[in-house]
């Protein structure tokens, strides 16, 4: 069978200050006296998770992301190929929600949550 062509988000950067978020999962065993044992746990225990704001964009890179957010929301909300601003490797993201505002004529700021999914 083909291959499956892997979505790529589109090469518009965030603004600066986005916010990388990591929460290892991890499990404690507490001994009676005083001590712990702390060991993670799962082959993807800690995925990450971004917070990013594209600012000051014309309403066509608006559009953009936009467009390319939906058509991977509709389809089953479909991963997507992204590398972080601190990276250069890619991995593989979702975006359950973002919001657009409008501060001025003709210009858009995005605000999303990509967060990091163990796919292939």
């Amino acid at each position: 069978p083909p291959r499956k062509l892997m979505a790529t988000f589109p090469s518009i950067d965030p603004s600066y200050g986005a916010q990388k978020r990591s929460e290892p999962k991890f499990k404690t065993v507490q001994y009676g006296d005083g001590y712990q044992t702390r060991l993670t746990y799962g082959l993807n225990q800690d995925m990450k998770e971004w917070q990013l704001e594209f600012s000051n964009l014309k309403e066509s890179e608006a559009d953009t992301i936009e467009s390319f957010l939906e058509a991977r929301a509709a389809n089953s909300m479909e991963s997507f190929d992204w590398s972080p601003p601190d990276e250069t490797n890619t991995y593989k993201w979702i975006c359950s929600s973002w919001s657009k505002t409008l501060p001025y004529s003709n210009r858009a700021t995005i605000s999303t949550t990509f967060t990091q999914v163990p796919e292939p």
